[in-house]
């Protein structure tokens, strides 16, 4: 079974290290050729959003499993548009990674599969457009994700993490452990569908920061007010929703059982593992 990656990113290229073996031949790409130095034995093909290469075309044409973890643009879904006419070709399995950002805001209240999305944010909205091309495919929305060298003990570590609360704010946060899982879930499933991939405890923000220091007995960064705290526009948006998200169906139909099924369970890990050291 060949895999190709259409993006290698923190999550593709975690799901290569710990899933790879299952596979007869794996391929990706990356944005920069200079990128291709970074990934060891992994066989890497450029591909900036539009005209690949012939070479990276057959290896859409040769894959039996199609992970796609590029953003879309205002254009729409790059790898739809740059290979369009292979992917029709045959069928392949087609697990797509999107984010639990297309539910927008619903005040702190839960949401499922069911909850028709609602984004406001255009990247949210691309998002949206893009699963709907993306016609039977395993449709992967994560949450927040962390995990080794990306994760709050890795900010207060360096010194960037802050504490911003805003009343009422819940995130659900997903391990990249956790997301290997689901992309092998899903791949082995025999139809499509649409999952959440998150943890069982959505909770507020400034919590996550508050127990990474606990565990590693430093003070935690003083608590900043959403409304007056200095953020980029970017990192204000993050703000823009606040929804708990239910990840029932991801186990129920997928039978994933989350190694990490709460922020703390994932932090005490990597704590464990040297992270923030």
């Amino acid at each position: 079974m060949r895999l190709f990656i259409l993006g290698l990113g923190y999550s593709a290229r975690h799901f290569v290290r710990r899933h790879g073996g299952s596979f007869s031949h794996v391929a990706g790409t990356v944005r920069a050729p200079a990128q291709r130095n970074d990934f060891g034995r992994l066989e890497v093909h450029p591909f900036s959003g539009s005209r690949p290469s012939q070479e990276t075309v057959q290896q859409v044409r040769d894959a039996d499993v199609l992970l796609v973890s590029i953003p879309p643009g205002s254009a729409g879904d790059p790898a739809i548009t740059a290979f369009g006419d292979a992917l029709q070709e045959r069928r392949r399995k087609v697990v797509y990674l999107s984010t639990i950002g297309v539910y927008g805001d619903h005040g702190g209240a839960w949401v499922d599969e069911g909850t028709p999305p609602q984004a406001v944010l255009d990247r949210t909205r691309m998002r949206v457009a893009a699963e709907q091309a993306w016609t039977d495919a395993a449709i992967l929305r994560l949450a927040g994700i962390y995990g080794p060298g990306r994760n709050a003990l890795v900010t207060l570590r360096a010194g960037t993490a802050r504490r911003i609360v805003k009343p009422g704010q819940v995130f659900n946060r997903i391990h990249v452990d956790d997301i290997a899982s689901a992309i092998m879930a899903a791949i082995r499933y025999p139809n499509g569908g649409t999952w959440n991939v998150c943890d069982d405890e959505p909770a507020p923000p400034q919590d996550v920061i508050a127990y990474a220091a606990k565990l590693m007995s430093v003070a935690p960064p003083p608590e900043e007010a959403f409304a007056t705290a200095e953020m980029s526009a970017m990192a204000r948006s993050f703000y823009a929703s606040s929804a708990r998200v239910s990840n029932a169906k991801l186990k129920r139909e997928l039978s994933v059982s989350l190694a990490y099924p709460t922020y703390r369970h994932g932090l005490d890990a990597l704590w464990r593992a040297g992270e923030g050291r």
